[in-house]
């Protein structure tokens, strides 16, 4: 079992940028690892993804602005954020994913506001 925290979420102008990180209990490096985020009242979505050998896929909102990239040594994930917008407020989502396996942790908040 693989146990997710993530952490650097907050409150952010529009424009700015944060980074947020997800650290695993176990290790990662042959899993598929995402951040997704859902905003209440709606389905969660796809942010971006990272395969287990740095292949990467984004949403097209989030594309040229959003960059994802892996640790495998410190089984860490992390998603920049940058040129934030009032839409892209939601709480955000670690995921890992291998074969049958899939793994969520708790969620951290961003929130893009004036």
């Amino acid at each position: 079992q693989v146990q997710l925290v993530e952490s650097g979420g907050g409150l952010v102008q529009p424009g700015g940028s944060l980074r947020l990180s997800c650290a695993a209990s176990g290790n990662i490096f042959d899993y598929v690892m995402g951040w997704y985020r859902q905003v209440p009242g709606k389905q969660r979505e796809l942010v971006a993804i990272i395969t287990s050998n740095d292949g990467t896929n984004y949403a097209d909102s989030v594309k040229g602005r959003f960059f994802i990239s892996r640790d495998n040594a410190k089984n860490t994930v992390h998603l920049q954020m940058n040129s934030l917008r009032p839409e892209d407020t939601a709480d955000y989502y670690c995921n890992a994913q291998r074969l049958t396996r899939m793994y969520w942790g708790q969620g951290t908040q961003v929130t893009v506001s004036s």
